[in-house]
């Protein structure tokens, strides 16, 4: 099967990761930023590397975007030249389009003008940390919906030695655990009779409120 082909556009941080972690899960990628700079800093992390400004449309025509199977957009501060790409990679056809947001009005912006997907990362990464101070015991917070979120939770002392039956976290808290991972091994099948071992991760999914009631009871 054809690995997927990906370009990624804006070599800051957010971006370049995101090229070198697909191009190290072996896809291929072609990271695009103006910066000459930026552009050698990728170059041997990624399949190709090239200097074009992105909100030239002849220089993005070049780069063959109707070849490619996903396009990120991951343009820092600059949100003018953020809508514009987003808007030619759309008319250029662009099969898939993915495009970092700085606020709730640029991603709205963004929607409206075809991006299949808008993610926000600093608000992402703010998420998961006002969780982590909530409780330390919180190693991620996955918003799935406006409403409903998935928490990955390391099993405190009063989970410890106690089913799941026990805990009675469905009934206390609205919220399921949908898998457990134990000693490196990830049971997505747990029993109500299955025990809470020093050490576990527990997956849980629920309504944010409910999530929330949960995270603090444990923390």
């Amino acid at each position: 099967m054809k690995k997927k082909q990906f370009v990624v556009i804006g070599m800051g941080r957010f971006g370049s990761s995101i090229a070198q972690t697909l191009y190290e899960l072996g896809f291929e990628v072609l990271a695009v930023d103006e910066n000459e700079d930026k552009v050698q800093d990728v170059i041997n992390v990624t399949t190709h590397a090239v200097q074009a400004d992105c909100t030239d449309e002849e220089a993005l025509k070049a780069l063959g975007i109707r070849n490619f199977d996903v396009v990120v957009v991951a343009i820092g501060q600059d949100i003018q030249a953020s809508i514009l790409t987003t808007l030619m990679m759309k008319e250029m056809g662009a099969k898939q389009l993915i495009v970092k947001a700085q606020s709730e009005l640029h991603g709205k912006v963004l929607t409206k003008i075809g991006a299949d997907k808008v993610i926000f990362p600093e608000r992402d990464m703010g998420v998961r940390v006002a969780h982590h101070l909530i409780s330390p015991n919180i190693i991620d917070f996955i918003e799935l919906s406006d409403d409903y979120s998935i928490v990955e939770i390391t099993a405190s002392t009063e989970m410890v030695g106690h089913t799941i039956k026990e805990l009675d976290i469905r009934a206390r808290f609205g919220c399921n655990v949908i898998a457990i991972r134990s000693n490196g091994k990830m049971n997505i099948s747990p029993y109500a009779d299955d025990v809470i071992n020093e050490g576990d991760i527990l997956i849980v999914v629920g309504n944010n409120e409910d999530l929330n009631k949960f995270e603090v009871s444990f923390s």
